[in-house]
């Protein structure tokens, strides 16, 4: 069929194409438009979007130019300007733009994701935070929005209001396959995946072939441990797809399969090569922790000590830039520790509450002690059933203010039914992040509980506490190697003087409490658990009075089968249980001189 003669059919009919991603056939027909009217304003804004869809940046940058110089007072064009300077990296302009498109016109809700997503990356958090919320407001079901709101509030450390946002995100309008794979991954990264598991299974089902989308559903599929498939995903899509080449999650999901499979050399030379053409530091982090990672397992430990020293300065910058505000360490955990218990007020409490097989069991010690592993160790009992990590007994804690309640000074002035109006809360919560089921028990693994004793002893009073030891050094260097998200953790994991002075104080705080709250506790060495696995796991299932079942012995086949797992050890707990990582600090000795001092106390204490 020839094409019609008339500019506005064509214009139209390449406005659908567009829509209906047949981009080729769309430039096309807007080229023959403006070939015979070359102003046409029409065409052009077709153009650009086609341009901006194929990855043409700058061209599409040149057409919405054009267009803002011909009808200056349009806010959609500048709006369209904007949207194609930020995936070009000139921010400045970009925002410009944006805030041009505001004065000429009311704010609208892409208008407004748009800007959102631009402070985003222009590490302007606070400010992405306003515009993404009043977005909301004007389309509190639109999909883009309130992913990037929650995308926003986790990265300023507002975990909660992130969850929020996303309650009930499957009924969202234009989600589509982009938005449900951003939103899956976010979810599972938050550690609410069973929010995120009935999405992900259907998406598994048929999933995206190219772009974006089919990467980060590959990313997914090396969380879940299904490396095959992952791997044939970034196969096809470097062999046909090269809209993915800029993408970062590639390098990083390319050196990750590449380490699971023990090609660290490989893994190795793919981080080498994408650090060389990322320069924005802000964000270099998120390839020089892994890099730093594979340069300690080939031995290259001066070079892996470097790159994590410049990664955790990369992350400083950025949560200052995030946030406005100095990088502090303001874990929430450090201010429950700030003072003890009264011992007039511990003696008020009545030990009533419920039975040791209706408690949790409770998994602490510091991050890197071993605490993931344990937590898979009872997850595989079917008696028992785990959940990612969760801030359950501090969110408790928050509670008391309500009451009028000081925490830990007043915890005996809880009534009989506070307290089991805070429990009931508590296993609602659980519920919502574990199926736990009425025979199992619920095992809690976050290990800053350490340093909330008091509320664990006092909710649950017949609870058992599994406290995890490992050699200081080697849970610092494994620290100070590791890429966390929470702000307050990396901040704390910034140097190993910092991170021994934390380390110092949580353990402090439980040793300093544990005399007058006597909880049900035992204390379990890594090195003890690696090297002789099968008699402390037995003795470890006498003490919770499990009845033994093998499968706690194979925790790693546990975990591959389990799936999703939210911890940075995600990939380790999978492999079988080894001591190889006993003694990596010796590697590393000459920068301890500070920490040691500070950690002398608790290697003498132990025995180590």
């Amino acid at each position: 069929m020839p094409l019609s003669s008339d500019p506005e059919v064509l214009v139209t009919q390449a406005r659908q194409e567009w829509v209906d991603n047949q981009l080729s056939a769309a430039e096309a027909k807007c080229l023959a438009v403006l070939g015979a009217h070359r102003h046409h304003p029409g065409a052009l804004e077709v153009l650009g979007c086609v341009l901006n869809s194929q990855g043409r940046y700058e061209d599409a940058v040149r057409v919405f130019n054009a267009l803002t110089l011909m009808q200056p007072t349009v806010a959609a064009h500048w709006q369209h300007l904007g949207t194609v300077l930020r995936p070009a990296k000139r921010y400045d302009q970009a925002l410009a733009a944006f805030e041009r498109a505001l004065q000429l016109g009311a704010p609208t809700p892409m208008l407004l994701y748009n800007l959102g997503v631009l402070q985003m990356d222009r590490c302007d958090f606070r400010a992405a935070h306003l515009a993404l919320r009043d977005g909301m407001a004007l389309a509190p079901k639109d999909a883009a929005l309130r992913w990037a709101f929650a995308r926003c509030s986790w990265d300023l450390g507002r975990h909660q209001e992130a969850l929020t946002a996303l309650e009930g995100w499957q009924d969202l309008e234009d989600l589509g396959v982009e938005f449900t794979v951003l939103i899956v991954t976010l979810l599972a990264r938050m550690g609410a995946f069973e929010q995120a598991q009935p999405a992900l299974d259907r998406l598994l089902a048929h999933p995206p072939q190219q772009g974006t989308a089919a990467l980060r559903v590959a990313v997914i599929l090396e969380r879940l441990h299904r490396l095959d498939e992952a791997r044939a995903v970034l196969s096809r899509l470097e062999r046909n797809d090269r809209s993915t080449e800029a993408v970062p999650e590639r390098p990083l999901l390319s050196a990750a399969l590449a380490e699971r499979a023990g090609h660290h050399q490989e893994a190795y030379g793919q981080l080498a090569q994408a650090l060389q053409g990322h320069q924005e530091f802000v964000h270099r982090h998120h390839l020089l922790f892994p890099f730093a990672r594979v340069c300690d397992a080939l031995g290259r430990y001066d070079e892996a000590y470097a790159a994590a020293e410049e990664a955790h300065r990369s992350q400083l910058q950025f949560l200052e830039l995030a946030t406005g505000e100095t990088a502090v360490e303001n874990l929430v955990f450090w201010s429950a520790s700030s003072s003890g218990c009264d011992p007039q007020d511990v003696a008020t409490w009545a030990n009533e509450g419920p039975s040791i097989e209706d408690s949790p069991i409770f998994i602490v010690g510091f991050p890197r002690s071993g605490t993931t592993l344990l937590e898979q160790v009872l997850d595989a009992h079917p008696g028992l059933k785990s959940m990612d990590e969760q801030p359950l007994v501090w969110t408790a804690v928050t509670e008391l203010a309500a009451r009028g309640i000081r925490y830990p000074a007043e915890l005996g002035l809880l009534s009989a039914q506070d307290l089991d109006e805070i429990r009931a809360r508590y296993f609602e919560r659980a519920r919502k992040r574990s199926r736990l089921q009425p025979c199992q028990r619920l095992v809690d693994k976050n290990p800053l509980n350490l340093t909330l004793l008091p509320m664990m002893r006092r909710l649950f009073p017949q609870a058992p506490v599994i406290l995890a030891i490992r050699h200081p050094c080697d849970t610092l260097l494994s620290c100070f190697l590791q890429h966390f998200g929470s702000p307050g953790l990396a901040v704390a994991c910034r140097d190993l003087t910092t991170l021994a002075r934390s380390y110092s104080r949580a353990y402090g705080y439980w040793y300093a409490q544990w005399p007058l709250l006597r909880p049900s506790s035992y204390e379990l060495r890594y090195e003890s658990l690696t090297t002789d696995f099968a008699v402390e796991v037995r003795k470890l299932a006498a003490f919770l009075q499990l009845p033994w079942h093998e499968a706690m012995l194979a925790p790693g086949e546990h975990a591959r089968a389990k799936g999703f797992i939210s911890t940075p050890s995600y990939a380790q707990v999978t492999e079988p249980v080894s001591s190889r990582s006993v003694g990596r600090w010796t590697h590393y000795q000459g920068h301890f001189a500070e920490a040691l001092a500070i950690l002398a106390p608790w290697i003498e204490r132990w025995g180590y």
